[in-house]
């Protein structure tokens, strides 16, 4: 299962995400965590020691192995390099959970954008590969996938909160993973706390699939003032994240039949 989490900043989606691993590596599956934030929270919200994640380098900021994996420092350099070293080495691991960092694509004008960026999209690509599960922590603007790397993406969830901004990225991060070719896009509303909330966001998002709805809580705002977290568990679940997840997997295995 390959999951693309998206939404505005603030809407819940890393509290999303590091749900769907929870859950995941819970249920046996290895899990690679991939936050493709450049804010990178996923970590923090998982419960990795704040002291092993300031040891990590964002994959994009790895000048030398970018380099070498891609030719060297010429004109021309390898679009697809072999990278699974790469991700062995620069992953954390905990449990079933494989954490790794992308860092912020860079845009054009920038020095060398292209060489890193087709390094970033080797790694997600060889991710999308593999036989584990896989749940991306993406921004607003998905910018880490394009058509290449959206292939391998089973389904991205987009998490709505019940406000005009809210809505308005949701559909724009709809209009773009339908451009991208993704075929499984399904939107998240969060922080709910009336009915006309959850009206709201099926008026302003018409011709999108709902998965569901989650009530606003306030241990998720507890949790995010907490100095040190020791992990992820199921206390720490968004109310009605599980029965998301379960009606997920239930449509997953359905389309493989």
């Amino acid at each position: 299962m390959k999951i693309a989490v998206s939404g505005k900043g603030g809407a819940g989606k890393t509290t999303v995400a590091a749900g769907l691993v929870y859950l995941l590596a819970r249920d046996g599956y290895t899990v690679y965590a991939v936050d493709a934030d450049p804010d990178a929270t996923l970590g923090l919200t998982l419960g990795f020691p704040p002291a092993e994640l300031a040891r990590v380098t964002p994959l994009v900021e790895l000048k030398e192995v970018i380099q070498e994996k891609s030719g060297g420092s010429g004109a021309y350099f390898n679009l697809n390099p072999d990278v699974d070293d790469v991700i062995a080495a620069y992953s954390l691991s905990r449990g079933n959970i494989r954490l790794m960092l992308m860092g912020g694509v860079k845009q054009g004008g920038s020095a060398c954008y292209c060489r890193e960026n087709s390094f970033l999209n080797a790694v997600l690509n060889t991710l999308l590969d593999k036989q584990e599960a896989v749940v991306l922590d993406m921004s607003a603007g998905i910018e880490h996938l394009t058509r290449g790397t959206a292939q391998g993406v089973d389904l991205i969830i987009v998490v709505a909160e019940p406000t005009r901004a809210g809505v308005k990225t949701a559909g724009l991060v709809c209009k773009l993973a339908r451009e991208l070719g993704i075929a499984g896009i399904k939107v998240l509303g969060n922080k709910i706390r009336r009915e006309e909330e959850k009206e709201f966001i099926r008026r302003h998002l018409p011709g999108e699939t709902i998965a569901g709805f989650l009530p606003y809580a306030d241990k998720v705002w507890e949790r995010s003032m907490e100095e040190q977290l020791t992990g992820f568990g199921a206390g720490d679940l968004p109310a009605g994240l599980e029965e998301v997840y379960v009606h997920i997997l239930r449509e997953e295995m359905k389309g493989k039949k």
